[in-house]
């Protein structure tokens, strides 16, 4: 019986924080907002957090979901998140970050890449101006390749190959990464125009292809150094990155 009761009042705490975004056959389940103090530059800003899990079983009982977590095993899967700042839903004007996760760059802040600095600049970025979000996609380590492939990739490049070689040479193509489950998120988020915070011209066609209104684009470049100068040059030379101005 009061196991009952206790499943009962952890639900009822999280009913309202759980919705459901129906993709047909699929489902994604969103969790949030809850607030994230973040350290940022020595300053604490206070984010609100989401996270989203990806099912085949589409459901409105919420309850269901919530039992079938203990035996989901999904600490051994990667699930994906957003951290909005503001009003982002009714802003008139938000920032955006589509960040591919980065084990290497954004956790031991490798210079190999510039993932890290990206990180934590679009979060100062959006935090300047107000209001937006950045959505941390977790499956796409290494353009979509995973965290061992590019391990092995990284043994490549210190061998001489660049980037988009490296990849290829495991028999990948040069980026697999889709964004479709972040737009979906996106959307139930927020209707009004945005502008992203991106080098990729992919990443700004994946948007408008879904019928999102982008109002723009904002570069984000720094951090270069020796290590990662031949990385950067081959982003934009092979991998259609817009170069900086300066450039």
């Amino acid at each position: 019986m009061a196991q009952v009761q206790l499943k009962s009042d952890v639900f009822s705490l999280l009913e309202d924080k759980i919705k459901l975004i129906n993709k047909g056959e699929e489902a994604i389940y969103l969790v949030g907002p809850i607030k994230l103090p973040v350290n940022l530059y020595g300053e604490t800003v206070e984010f609100k957090w989401y996270c989203w899990l990806k099912s085949e079983n589409v459901t409105e009982d919420f309850q269901e979901v919530i039992d079938h977590l203990s035996s989901a095993n999904l600490a051994e899967y990667q699930q994906s998140s957003v951290l909005v700042y503001g009003d982002f839903e009714n802003g008139e004007d938000a920032l955006i970050r589509m960040h591919s996760i980065c084990h290497t760059g954004d956790i031991f802040g490798s210079k190999r890449c510039d993932c890290g600095y990206q990180l934590k600049q679009s979060m100062k970025m959006i935090a300047e101006h107000g209001t937006g979000a950045l959505f941390y996609l977790a499956n796409h380590e290494g353009r979509g390749i995973g965290l061992f492939s590019k391990a092995m990739a990284y043994i490549l490049q210190e061998n001489g190959y660049d980037t988009v070689e490296a990849n290829e040479g495991l028999g990948f193509a040069d980026d697999t990464r889709n964004y479709d489950d972040a737009i979906e998120v996106l959307k139930a988020l927020r209707t009004k125009p945005v502008t992203l915070i991106t080098n990729n011209p992919k990443k700004l066609k994946a948007l408008k292809a879904a019928g999102l209104s982008v109002s723009g684009r904002t570069p984000l470049w720094g951090d270069i150094s020796e290590y990662n100068e031949k990385y950067l040059k081959t982003k934009v030379r092979k991998s259609g990155h817009l170069a900086p101005s300066n450039h």
